[in-house]
């Protein structure tokens, strides 16, 4: 962008979108191995596509809180998992249901499949947190 154009925008009250780190804070982890893995991901990618934007940190019974580098503004939905013995990806048992923990924003839940992205939506600056479920 050019400077002209920058200044033009900052006296009109207007000032130029740009990406930001956000911060997903998750939440009911059961033990402290392995990995938080998030990933934010966009309506045509959520849940399980290739999703442009990714965090991980080091589990934490309790909670942890996972920085996602770099996400530009615009709608998007997290989709977050306990690889809890580091063999990425998320492992899925015979009738499709995660076998470690996961979770999406919003707590949007899985009935018969993912959830809806529209359930899990989030814009950057809001607050993001993720509770994490695990299978019995």
């Amino acid at each position: 962008m050019k400077p002209g154009l920058i200044l033009g925008c900052a006296a009109l009250g207007f000032t130029p979108a740009v990406a930001a780190d956000l911060d997903v804070t998750v939440t009911g982890i059961r033990n402290n191995h392995g990995r938080i893995v998030v990933a934010i991901c966009d309506n045509a990618n959520f849940p399980k596509g290739a999703c442009p934007y990714h965090g991980q940190a080091l589990a934490r019974i309790g909670e942890v809180t996972v920085r996602v580098a770099r996400v530009p503004p615009g709608t998007w939905a997290a989709a977050v998992y306990h690889d809890e013995v580091g063999n990425q990806p998320l492992q899925y048992g015979l009738l499709g249901a995660p076998k470690q923990g996961f979770g999406f924003s919003r707590d949007a839940k899985m009935r018969f499949g993912p959830p809806r992205f529209a359930d899990a939506a989030f814009t950057p600056g809001e607050t993001v947190t993720v509770p994490l479920h695990y299978p019995r």
